[in-house]
C-alpha cells in the first residue's frame, strides 16, 4: 500500500473542518427531511404509495452502491475534487426535486442526490484523516460524529418548520444556498490531497460487480417488506414496467443477484491483488485489527442504532396527534446529547483510550432506547421521552466518532478514501438490514392492536379491520378512527396496540446495539493510540 504525507495545514484545519462538516450536515440533513416532506410531497402531486417509496429508495440505494468506489477515486484523483464535485452533483440534484412536477423526475433527481452524496462522505472522512494527526484527529472526528448524530436529530425540525410554514420544495432547495458556501469555504480553506504513487488503470471489473452487489443487497433489504422476500406480495412496477414473474418476488432475484456479486467480487479481487493488477477493493485492509473488526461493529450497531428514529415520530404523530413540527422538537433532546458528548469526546478518548470511548456509548445508546422502551405509552410526553432521548443522543455522539476514528486509526493515509467508503457503507447496509427488521417487528407488533380491541368490546371481525389498516399505514390510520361510530374506543385500542409495538421495536433495536458492544471487545484497548504521520511527498494546494 503507498503511503502519502500527513498534510498540516495549521489552524486553517479547524476552518476546513466546519466546511466539511457542513457539507456532511448537507446530507444528513437532506436524509431526514425528505422523510417529513413526502407526504406533502403525495398529496401536492397525487403521488401512489409505490412512488413515495421510490422516493426515499431511489437515493439509498445509489449512495451505498457508489460509496466505495467514490472513495477509491478520491484516493486516486483528489478527495477535495471529489468532495466539491459531490457537492456541486448533490446542490443541482436538490434543485431538480424541488422543481420536479411528476414522480419520473422527482425519483431520478433523488438518485442523482445519492451519487452526490456519496462522493461527499467518503471524501470529507479522507480528507480528515489527512490534514490531522494525534489528539487534534481525535476532536476532529468528534466534530464530524455529533454532526452526524445532531443533524439526523435536527432534520424532522427543520422539515417540519418547513412543510409547515412553507412548501415541500424548500425542503430540498435549502440544500442550494448551504452547497454554495460549502463549495467556497472547501476551496479556500481544504488542500488537495491524493495518492501520489496511485499506478494508473482502473478495476472495471471490480467496480461492476461491487457496484451491483451492494445495490442488490440494500435494494432487497429496503422492498423485502413491501414486495415480499421470496413470493410476491404486491406488484413491482417501475413506470410503466410492471416485474413479470408471479411466483418470485423481485426482491429475492435481485438480492440473489447482489449476494452473488459480491461474493464474484471477493474471489475476483483475491486474484487481481495476487497477480498484482489495480483493485477498487484492497482486501489486505481487512487484515488491520482495528478495520476489519470495527467494520464488523459498524455493520451490527448500525443494525439498532438508528431504527428508533424511524418509529418513534410515527408513533408520537399517530398516538399523539403532534404534528411533523412537534415530533422534530421533541427529537432535539437526541441532538443535545450528541453534541454535547462532540465535546467531551476527545478529553475522555485522552484519558480512557478511544475504544473505551466508544463502549461507554453504545452502552449509553443502549440504555437509552431501553428506557423508552419502558416509558413510551399512549401517555407519555415530550419531557417524559427527553432524558432517555438525551442519553441516546450521547451515546451515539460518543460512538459515531470514535469508532470511525478507530476504523482508521492504522490505515495508510494514502488508502484513507476507500476505507473510509468501507466504514460508511457497514454502516449503509448495517441500517438498510436494521431497518428491514425494525419495520417486520413493527409490524408483527401492530398485531396487538386487534387484542387490545377485542379486549375493549369490539368484535373481533371489525378488530382485524381495524388492525390490518393501523399496520398497512404504520399507524397513520389511527387518528382517523376517532370519526367512527365508537371512536374513543377504537382510538384508545388502537393506540395502546401501538405502544406496545414500539415497546417491542425498543427492544430489538436495545439488543443490537448490545451485540454491536460485544463485538467491540474483539477491538484492541489501545487502538487509536498511535497516529501515523506518513512519508513524503504528498501534493498540498
Amino acid at each position: 500500500m503507498a503511503e502519502m504525507a500527513t498534510v498540516l495545514i495549521g489552524k486553517r484545519r479547524w476552518v476546513a473542518l466546519c466546511f466539511l462538516a457542513l457539507g456532511v450536515s448537507m446530507i444528513i440533513l437532506d436524509a431526514t427531511v425528505v422523510n417529513v416532506a413526502i407526504p406533502t410531497m403525495v398529496r401536492d402531486l397525487g403521488l401512489s404509495t409505490n412512488d413515495a417509496e421510490w422516493i426515499s429508495a431511489a437515493y439509498s440505494v445509489t449512495f451505498a452502491a457508489l460509496l466505495i468506489l467514490f472513495g477509491r477515486l478520491s484516493d486516486r484523483f483528489g478527495r477535495r475534487l471529489i468532495f466539491m464535485t459531490g457537492v456541486i452533483v448533490f446542490v443541482i440534484a436538490s434543485a431538480f426535486v424541488a422543481l420536479g412536477m411528476n414522480a419520473t423526475e422527482i425519483i431520478g433527481a433523488r438518485a442523482l442526490q445519492g451519487v452526490g452524496a456519496a462522493m461527499i462522505l467518503p471524501s470529507s472522512l479522507s480528507i480528515i484523516n489527512a490534514v490531522f494527526i494525534g489528539k487534534s484527529r481525535a476532536v476532529a472526528f468528534a466534530v464530524w460524529g455529533g454532526t452526524i448524530g445532531g443533524m439526523a436529530a435536527l432534520g424532522p425540525v427543520v422539515g417540519g418548520w418547513l412543510t409547515t410554514y412553507a412548501t415541500w420544495n424548500w425542503a430540498f432547495l435549502i440544500n442550494v444556498p448551504i452547497g454554495i458556501i460549502v463549495l467556497i469555504g472547501v476551496l479556500m480553506s481544504v488542500p488537495e490531497t491524493k495518492d501520489l504513487f496511485a499506478r494508473k488503470g482502473f478495476d472495471l471489473e471490480g467496480t461492476l460487480l461491487i457496484t451491483l452487489g451492494l445495490a442488490g443487497i440494500v435494494f432487497a433489504m429496503i422492498e423485502g417488506q413491501r414486495y415480499g422476500w421470496v413470493h410476491p406480495v404486491n406488484i413491482f412496477k417501475v413506470g410503466s414496467m410492471e416485474w413479470p414473474l408471479e411466483n418470485l418476488s423481485v426482491v429475492f432475484v435481485v438480492g440473489l443477484l447482489g449476494l452473488l456479486a459480491l461474493i464474484a467480487l471477493f474471489l475476483v479481487e483475491k486474484k487481481k491483488a495476487a497477480a498484482g493488477k489495480i483493485v477498487i477493493l484492497d482486501l489486505r485492509l481487512f487484515k488491520i485489527r482495528t478495520f476489519g473488526f470495527g467494520n464488523a461493529v459498524a455493520l451490527v450497531v448500525s443494525l439498532g442504532e438508528f431504527g428508533l428514529l424511524f418509529a418513534i415520530p410515527l408513533f408520537l404523530q399517530a398516538t399523539r396527534g403532534y404534528n411533523a413540527l412537534q415530533t422534530g422538537v421533541i427529537l432535539l433532546a437526541l441532538a443535545a446529547g450528541s453534541f454535547f458528548a462532540s465535546g467531551m469526546g476527545a478529553p475522555l478518548a485522552q484519558r480512557m483510550g478511544p475504544v473505551r470511548v466508544l463502549q461507554l456509548g453504545m452502552l449509553l445508546e443502549a440504555v437509552g432506547i431501553f428506557g423508552l422502551g419502558f416509558v413510551l405509552s399512549t401517555e407519555i410526553t415530550g419531557w417524559g421521552m427527553a432524558p432517555w432521548l438525551f442519553i441516546y443522543g450521547m451515546g451515539v455522539g460518543f460512538a459515531t466518532a470514535q469508532l470511525t476514528g478507530v476504523i482508521l486509526s492504522e490505515v495508510p493515509v494514502a488508502d484513507s478514501g476507500q476505507a473510509s467508503a468501507v466504514q460508511s457503507t457497514s454502516r449503509q447496509v448495517g441500517a438498510a438490514i436494521g431497518t428491514a427488521i425494525i419495520g417486520t417487528t413493527l409490524i408483527i407488533g401492530l398485531g396487538n392492536v386487534a387484542v387490545q380491541l377485542t379486549e375493549r368490546g369490539v368484535p373481533a371481525a371489525e378488530a382485524q379491520q381495524i388492525s390490518d389498516a393501523v399496520a398497512g399505514s404504520a399507524g397513520q390510520a389511527i387518528p382517523a378512527l376517532a370519526s367512527m361510530p365508537n371512536g374513543a374506543v377504537l382510538m384508545e385500542g388502537a393506540s395502546a396496540g401501538f405502544a406496545s409495538a414500539i415497546t417491542l421495536v425498543a427492544w430489538v433495536a436495545g439488543i443490537f446495539v448490545l451485540l454491536g458492544f460485544i463485538t467491540s471487545l474483539t477491538l484492541p484497548k489501545n487502538a487509536a493510540r498511535v497516529e501515523s504521520e506518513g512519508y513524503q511527498p504528498a501534493k498540498a494546494e
